[in-house]
């Protein structure tokens, strides 16, 4: 998508026009009681769509003009490493064998983002981009259930990419985006990535992660962490001739066993 289409307005557009098509739905078959939320909900509902939507994926789509997309989707598959960094803050107590796979995942992290042979000389500026927008996804899953936020899951999501989405075009605008923008140069490409990511991307796949998130452990949420980057590098090889380097396929390793080990760890019994 990020071809020939600005990176904040297509996202943004993306999540935003998901949004309002969910909430038009869910207002004609539920009647506007069931989409009406507070001021407050409303405002949860900002910093989640914000967290998940902006920071999560908009970021991502920045960097991504790049960084390859298995490097990116490896990066970002440390989410769960940093919701157990964000627990600890909290004065949570881990295991030492979680700990022990935590320091494994950041050391193949460390190891795709200090200089070296990372593939595509992909920018510093863009791998930290990416590591800012796994913070960004872990703290939006992390604290989502415990945001005031719509009691209707679906509802909350419809508001969440809106929202989310809105806030991603206004920066796209006053970063000076629209002067990127040429309708004529958008390829067939990009306008069919752009309707892939509206209708599998945000309606399906956003909506389903949202209702895990208030409806399941967040342990159980982050097993998708440890098959998307093996997916998304093999894609990326495969698909895209991306190069898969020493240094990526130590990485993999690394933030792939050190992932499992942490989401087994803490989805087993006590």
């Amino acid at each position: 998508m990020v071809e020939t289409m600005p990176p904040l307005l297509g996202a943004g557009i993306r999540f935003a026009t998901a949004g309002a098509a969910f909430w038009a739905v869910l207002r004609l078959r539920g009647g506007a009681a069931r989409v009406r939320v507070t001021r407050r909900q409303a405002g949860f509902a900002l910093v989640a769509g914000s967290l998940l939507c902006f920071g999560g994926n908009g970021l991502v789509t920045v960097a991504e003009q790049e960084v390859p997309s298995g490097l990116a989707a490896l990066i970002i598959g440390v989410v769960p490493l940093w919701v157990v960094t964000m627990r600890m803050a909290e004065g949570d107590r881990v295991p030492a064998p979680t700990l022990a796979g935590v320091a494994l995942g950041f050391a193949g992290l460390a190891v795709l983002v200090l200089p070296g042979d990372r593939p595509g000389d992909a920018p510093l500026w863009g791998v930290l981009l990416i590591v800012a927008a796994s913070i960004s996804w872990a703290a939006g899953s992390y604290y989502s259930k415990r945001m005031d936020l719509p009691t209707d899951t679906f509802v909350s999501t419809a508001f969440q990419m809106l929202l989310g989405g809105g806030t991603m075009v206004l920066t796209g605008l006053l970063a000076g985006e629209v002067g990127d923008l040429d309708i004529e140069a958008v390829s067939a490409r990009s306008l069919g990535a752009f309707a892939y990511l509206i209708v599998f991307g945000s309606l399906l796949a956003y909506t389903a992660y949202t209702w895990l998130l208030q409806n399941a452990p967040i342990s159980t949420v982050a097993t998708y962490a440890y098959v998307n980057p093996v997916i998304a590098v093999a894609l990326g090889a495969l698909v895209l001739s991306e190069e898969i380097t020493l240094t990526v396929l130590v990485g993999t390793v690394a933030i792939v066993a050190s992932v499992a080990a942490v989401v087994r760890r803490e989805s087993g019994p006590a």
